[in-house]
């Protein structure tokens, strides 16, 4: 496809350009001349088929006399148009998956949820469009009927920031950034469903004008209250497994074996292992994962694994992926992602994910199943159940003790060989053809060490406990390898598994609390143990709790706080100093009170008097 980058110059002529491209899309919302929002450039190919190639940018700046005469009031007036066609349409958030609780959930869920570039914690916390957040992400997949998008967004303490405490709070989408199958309309278009549903009518509201409340009533927040962590499985080193249910052994096999297969989506994930060398080059007796390939229903297929020269190899459907242009690629079936340091993420639409990084001429790998995976998982790494008493079964569904000693783990691993039938494998040189599509899926001829000697002559030993101190994966490694830099790659490969897993564990939330009419409350985090305080303004009473705190039942303590008119005083008169500012007189048999409270109900002037003044009758005389 011969394809040709023009660059847009914003003027009138451009708009209408912008607009044919966008009728073209089939976007009823757009047309000539009443753009307001763009993109730098397009690409005109051979066959007639426009497409984006920069990221969008609001053109409020190019608008006419209205825009530029009364901007505020002309902002006003287009947000207030966006709440009522909002109005009109379908409710999203009812399909949309719920944040996680924590922010360490949010970073770790990487099969559900990527990092929102626009506020990433690894570059600065640059949060424009959320103030007081340091880290946002967005879901990967977007919502199966409408094509929305979820977005969560934390501050410093890891607590989820909702709208309903702060316009820097999660906003969910209408319209998901990446768009979604079969993006021919509206709200899947990629880009611009986001922006015309999302982006610039957070401009309107929010940026252009004071009226953000618009925005958040129509994109509250969602909490975290049915948000189930996935759990997490890995293999590292020679290889050493960690079970979905806690459960750790060795097995070093030499071939090609199911780690994890499901019945629920026909998720395949499957591992090769070659055979270790020492450091001065021979031949070592133990293995390690060299290459990993995995499928999901009728996915494209992603291998990946190490090339000659012990760097990281992404394969598509047997061909190489070169990633020197894009780090993200939508694949039929599942996201993929490459960074800069060689860490792998494959995003499969049911929200399992995998990832794969090469240490130390193995590679390292972490699959995450969501909870909908229960009791639909085998292979290697055992049945996601919760117990670990099954965690040896068979193809046959025969179960080995978890007590098994080494040899007997070694005809466990043997058993999951896959054959070249169900292999997702390349074989494209002579090696693999030879001694892994030929030979055997099990090499059966290959006796591992399965108790490595710690000789205490040994020079190696003191620099071991040095590095590994208690870890025994680190020391198995360091005594059947020879070699520290191993050993110390399966130290760190260990310690981000258990910090993985640590972050994963549930959190219960009880829900976001309101504050009391006439009253505040202090506290926004809404967990297992945070306590939320409430106050009433001057003049009121408080009934119910001062204080509740969430239980583990999910449950707030205590009862709703009301607060009420204090005995003997009643409302005599409300009168409006601006749109902003509301004033009222409380009257009593012997004292009055004077309050001035803003549109969020917030105390910030008062008078409180014995002696009744004559200006308060005619303060009551104007106000009318």
């Amino acid at each position: 496809m011969l394809c040709f980058l023009i660059p847009f110059s914003f003027s009138k002529k451009t708009q209408n350009q912008v607009g044919v491209i966008f009728s073209s899309f089939h976007q009823p919302h757009f047309q000539p001349r009443k753009v307001n929002w763009a993109f730098k450039s397009i690409t005109l190919c051979s066959d007639n088929i426009p497409s984006i190639w920069s990221p969008a940018h609001a053109l409020a700046w190019h608008l006419g006399e209205d825009f530029r005469n009364e901007p505020a009031a002309w902002a006003t007036a287009k947000c207030i148009e966006w709440d009522r066609k909002e109005e009109k349409l379908p409710n999203f958030m009812e399909e949309i998956i719920d944040c996680p609780c924590t922010l360490a959930q949010a970073r770790a869920d990487t099969g559900r949820f990527h990092t929102d570039y626009g506020c990433d914690i690894e570059k600065g916390s640059v949060c424009t469009y959320h103030p007081g957040a340091v880290h946002c992400v967005r879901a990967v997949q977007a919502s199966p009927q409408y094509g929305a998008g979820q977005q969560c967004c934390y501050d410093s303490t890891g607590t989820q920031i909702l709208t309903q405490d702060s316009t820097g709070g999660s906003t969910p989408d209408r319209g998901h950034d990446w768009g979604a199958p079969p993006f021919l309309k509206p709200p899947r278009i990629p880009a611009f469903s986001h922006w015309l549903y999302d982006v610039i009518s957070f401009y309107y509201c929010c940026l252009w004008s004071d009226n953000c409340h618009f925005y958040m009533k129509n994109r509250p927040s969602s909490d975290c209250r049915t948000y189930r962590p996935p759990r997490a499985a890995s293999a590292f080193g020679d290889p050493h497994f960690l079970t979905f249910d806690g459960l750790n052994f060795t097995f070093k096999g030499q071939g090609e074996y199911t780690l994890v297969e499901s019945d629920l989506t026909s998720l395949r994930v499957q591992g090769r292992t070659q055979q270790a060398r020492f450091p001065n080059g021979t031949q070592a007796q133990v293995t390690g994962l060299s290459a990993v390939a995995m499928q999901e229903n009728n996915s494209d297929v992603i291998e990946v694994r190490y090339s000659a020269d012990l760097n990281l190899e992404v394969l598509l459907n047997q061909k190489v992926v070169n990633f020197s242009e894009q780090s993200w690629l939508d694949l039929e079936g599942l996201f993929l992602h490459s960074t800069a340091d060689q860490k792998i993420t494959v995003m499969f639409s049911s929200g399992s994910g995998v990832e794969i990084r090469g240490s130390g001429g193995f590679l390292t790998l972490t699959v995450l199943l969501p909870e909908k995976f229960i009791n639909h998982t085998q292979g290697l790494f055992g049945v996601m159940n919760g117990n670990t008493e099954d965690e040896f079964t068979f193809k046959n569904k025969t179960i080995m003790s978890v007590h098994a000693s080494p040899q007997q783990l070694f005809e466990f691993g043997a058993n999951w060989a896959v054959e070249n039938g169900t292999s997702l494998f390349t074989y494209d040189t002579e090696i693999l053809l030879n001694d892994y599509f030929y030979g055997e899926k099990h090499n059966a001829s290959f006796l591992p060490v399965f108790y490595p000697y710690e000789d205490p002559a040994d020079p190696l030993v003191e620099e071991m406990v040095s590095l590994c101190d208690s870890d025994p994966f680190c020391r198995f490694d360091v005594l059947t390898t020879r070699s520290l830099q191993v050993g110390n790659f399966t130290r760190l490969s260990h310690q981000n598994h258990k910090q993985l897993v640590e972050s994963l564990e549930p959190v219960i939330s009880c829900g976001w609390l309101d504050p009391p009419t006439n009253g505040r409350k202090d506290g926004t985090n809404y967990l297992l143990g945070s306590a939320i305080h409430f106050t009433c303004n001057q003049g009121y009473e408080l009934t119910g709790s001062k204080e509740r705190i969430c239980q583990s039942t999910g449950a707030w303590s205590g009862d709703s706080p009301d607060c009420v008119l204090r005995s003997g005083l009643f409302p005599f008169k409300c009168y409006r100093l601006s749109p902003e500012i509301t004033t009222m007189i409380i009257m009593g048999q012997s004292q009055y009170m004077m309050m001035a409270v803003d549109k969020s109900n917030s105390l910030f002037w008062e008078d409180i008097g014995h002696e009744i003044p004559a200006h308060l009758e005619i303060l009551v005389f104007k106000s009318e």
